[in-house]
């Protein structure tokens, strides 16, 4: 193994000076023992203090848990802060993938166009409904849909295709909506990972009829338990997805749509959410920060990396690394205290559960070589400089770069 020179801490952008972390060229050997958790929801806590006790003590307060002033206001907040004219909260993003496709007239035996290397969420909500999903191949580089191969997958008859931004990256979208408009097929954006990133000034989850958003605790705009949105212009659709999420009531205990669900973002998760989305777009180039040192360190050694987090097209949820052997790097980085996972290592027609569906038939090599090679590296805003330069200089010795 080469040696490998260790990168002197700096400051990344977004993340403050050297001397507001406590950080100094001096400092830059590791001390033994040092722990780097994948993720550490302790530290944006501890930043946010007193705001988050002083809303969660006013929910408790008021007494009202459920369809409240809180959601009423993270509604509004989070449709102004997308480009939406409606945002409606649900219970968690795979209930928001789920009635998106029911709003979307997704029904038994429909074709519903995805990915099979995001973790099998739009799946699970395509299998639901009783209706086929149909997979496409990703581009090898960034693990999206690979949109030069769609028009043979639009000839078959689709309903609606979900389009998932993995990772934070935006899908270029304009061919896609070009081919789903001819075709009508409903776009339904799968924004779980993209919480900010925009293209040319235009947030995700507003390109197609829907966008549906997790706020799982670990995302970019995380809860402090589950909770989910769905966003979109179209006020019909809106009012459809508001009874699907609320029994199929049009009012209360007046079924109107068949086989609505109980999914609502409750009040205290809401109070907690309109305090944090104040703060996204600070974390959001933070985790661009973050991305880009990794990047300019680790693509040179030549390795494959993404999102890059070279602007606003980049929300950065997660931050990966292809690599041939990674189990082995797995276990150096662990046994060096540097927390990873994967992101996602089955694609969703080789899960066992659907091991004698037809539509499992399949093999689809870019997907398959992106779930056996990808790694995520430790990647959330209250990572210091000093703890990415650790990752990268043993990331790289882990490698055998």
């Amino acid at each position: 193994m080469r040696s490998i020179k260790l990168l002197s801490s700096t400051s990344i952008g977004g993340l403050g000076d050297m001397a507001t972390l406590g950080i100094t060229r001096r400092s830059a050997k590791y001390s033994p023992g040092i722990q780097i958790p994948f993720n550490d929801l302790s530290r944006q806590n501890a930043t946010l203090g007193s705001e988050l006790q002083s809303v969660i003590a006013r929910v408790v307060q008021r007494g009202q848990f459920v369809l409240g002033d809180e959601v009423t206001t993270f509604e509004s907040r989070f449709a102004a802060y997308c480009g939406t004219r409606f945002c409606i909260g649900m219970g968690n993003g795979s209930d928001a993938l789920r009635i998106a496709l029911q709003a979307c007239d997704v029904r038994p035996g429909s074709r519903v166009l995805t990915v099979a290397n995001a973790g099998g969420y739009a799946t699970e909500g395509i299998l639901a409904l009783k209706a086929v999903p149909v997979f496409a191949d990703v581009c090898p580089a960034k693990g999206l849909i690979d949109i030069t191969r769609l028009d043979d997958l639009f000839a078959l008859d689709l309903s609606a295709i979900v389009v998932t931004h993995l990772y934070g990256q935006l899908v270029p979208m304009s061919g896609i909506l070009r081919s789903a408009s001819a075709a009508g097929v409903a776009v339904i954006e799968d924004a779980a990972h993209a919480h900010g990133a925009r293209i040319n000034g235009i947030s995700s989850g507003t390109l197609g009829a829907c966008g549906c958003f997790s706020f799982y605790p670990t995302k970019n705009l995380g809860a402090s338990g589950d909770g989910g949105a769905i966003t979109t212009n179209d006020p019909e659709l809106e009012a459809k997805v508001r009874r699907l999420h609320h029994h199929g009531w049009e009012k209360p205990y007046h079924v109107v749509e068949k086989e609505g669900s109980n999914s609502k973002l409750d009040e205290m998760q809401a109070a907690i959410l309109n305090v944090k989305l104040a703060r996204l777009e600070e974390w959001n180039e933070r985790r661009r920060a973050i991305a880009r040192r990794y990047t300019n360190a680790l693509e040179p050694a030549g390795f494959v990396s993404s999102p890059r987090g070279c602007d606003e097209q980049d929300s950065v949820h997660l931050f990966t690394v292809r690599v041939d052997n990674r189990e082995v790097v797995r276990a150096r980085l662990r046994a060096n205290g540097i927390s990873t996972a994967i992101h996602y290592p089955i694609p969703d027609y080789l899960q066992e559960a659907y091991r004698n569906e037809p539509w499992a038939r399949i093999r689809l090599p870019q997907t398959e070589a992106h779930c056996r090679e990808v790694l995520s590296l430790p990647c959330f805003p209250e990572l210091t400089a000093h703890e990415v330069d650790y990752v990268i200089d043993q990331f790289l010795r882990a490698a055998k770069c």
